[in-house]
C-alpha cells in the first residue's frame, strides 16, 4: 500500500512545492482536487483535459518527486434539486472521469449527492428514519426516481473510460453507510464503489474493520481515506452524535475529526491496514487532514509517521508453516 495525501491542506504551496514537501516526508501518492468542494488549486481540470502537452509536463513533475496520483477528487452534489448546482457538479464529475482516463489514474473520488425529498422541493433532504411515513416515501423517491437513474448513467460513462468512481460514505449525502453504498453498486455496475473514509463511520457507531470486510467481500473498495475521528463521550452522553455545533467550537462538540492516531491508537490503524490486506486492497491510504487542533503540516507528518509503521512494504511470502 502507498501512503498518500489529499492535497487541499497544501493549497498554500504550488503543486511542485507540495510534491517536494510530501516526497520529503515519505509520501508516495497524491489525491488532488479537480473541482467541487476540494477545489482545483493543484490540478485545474480545464488546463489539463485534452491537453497532452500539459499532461506530459504534469507527469514529469510527478516522476521528479517519485509520486503518483491515486485518484482525482471532485466532491459535490450532482443530484441537487437546484438544476444549476446539479449541472455544474455533473460536469465536474464527468470531466474528472475523462481526465482520469487521460492521466491513467484509475479512480475519481466523490459523493453520492443528495436529492430533495420530492419533485417540487427546493433543498436536499437527508432522511434518517422511516416514520412518519412520508419520510419513507421521500427516501424511496430519492433512490428510485433520482439517484439510481443518475448513477446508472455515470456508471456507463465510467465504464467507457475504464475509471472507477469511489464514493465517500458521508452524512448529509444519500449514501452515508456501507449498505447504502452496496445498494447503489448493485443498482449500477462494478465501477461504482467506495472511497472508504472511516472518519464518518466512527461517530455513527459503525465498526470500521467489519465495514471493510463487508465491502471487501463485494470488491467494492476503490480508494481509501486515512482520516480519524474522536468521539468525546462527555458531550455525546448529553446530546448524542448528531451534532450541529461548529467544528471550531471544539470543547462543545460530541466528536471531532482528528489526525491519524489521535482518535484511535496505532494498534487500531495496524488492524485497519491488515484488514484491507485481507480483502486484497492494495491502493493508497490517502491522508485527509481536517484536524482543527493542529496545523496541516504537523497533522500530516504525524499521520505519515503512524502509517509508516502500520503499512506493509512487501507482499506476503509463502506460508511455509501451514504446509
Amino acid at each position: 500500500m502507498d501512503i498518500g495525501v489529499h492535497t487541499p491542506p497544501l493549497y498554500g504551496k504550488s503543486l511542485e512545492e507540495a510534491l517536494a514537501y510530501l516526497d520529503g516526508i515519505g509520501v508516495d501518492a497524491v489525491e488532488p482536487g479537480v473541482g467541487g468542494h476540494p477545489g482545483d488549486t493543484h490540478l485545474p481540470r480545464d488546463e489539463y483535459l485534452d491537453d497532452e502537452e500539459a499532461q506530459a509536463e504534469l507527469q514529469d513533475v510527478l516522476d521528479e518527486h517519485d509520486v503518483r496520483i491515486s485518484a482525482l477528487a471532485t466532491h459535490n452534489n450532482p443530484i441537487h434539486p437546484d438544476e444549476g448546482t446539479a449541472n455544474r457538479a455533473d460536469r465536474e464529475l464527468r470531466e474528472a472521469i475523462a481526465l482520469a482516463d487521460q492521466l491513467d489514474v484509475n479512480a475519481v473520488t466523490t459523493f453520492s449527492g443528495l436529492p430533495a425529498g420530492g419533485p417540487n422541493d427546493e433543498v436536499p433532504n437527508w432522511i434518517t428514519a422511516p416514520w412518519p411515513s412520508e419520510h419513507a416515501d421521500a427516501h424511496e423517491y430519492q433512490w428510485e426516481e433520482v439517484a439510481i437513474p443518475y448513477w446508472q448513467d455515470i456508471a456507463e460513462h465510467a465504464t467507457d473510460h475504464g475509471v472507477n468512481v469511489a464514493i465517500e460514505m458521508h452524512p448529509n449525502m444519500l449514501v452515508y453507510e456501507p449498505h447504502g453504498l452496496l445498494r447503489l453498486r448493485e443498482s449500477t455496475n462494478e465501477r461504482i464503489g467506495a472511497n472508504f473514509d472511516p472518519s464518518h463511520l466512527y461517530w455513527q457507531g459503525i465498526d470500521v474493520t467489519e465495514a471493510i470486510r463487508l465491502l471487501g467481500d463485494h470488491d467494492a473498495i476503490h480508494h481509501f481515506h486515512a482520516k480519524d475521528t474522536k468521539v468525546y463521550d462527555a458531550n455525546a452522553r448529553e446530546k448524542g452524535v448528531l451534532d450541529t455545533t461548529s467544528y471550531t467550537d471544539e470543547p462543545n462538540r460530541s466528536w471531532l475529526f482528528r489526525s491519524i492516531g489521535y482518535g484511535h491508537g496505532e494498534d487500531h490503524w495496524k488492524d485497519v491496514v491488515s484488514t484491507l490486506r485481507m480483502v486484497d486492497y492494495d491502493g493508497a491510504l490517502s491522508i485527509e487532514h481536517e484536524d482543527s487542533l493542529t496545523s496541516s503540516s504537523e497533522g500530516l507528518e504525524k499521520a505519515v509517521d503512524v502509517l509508516q509503521r502500520a503499512v506493509f512494504e512487501t507482499t506476503p511470502g509463502e506460508a511455509y508453516w501451514a504446509e
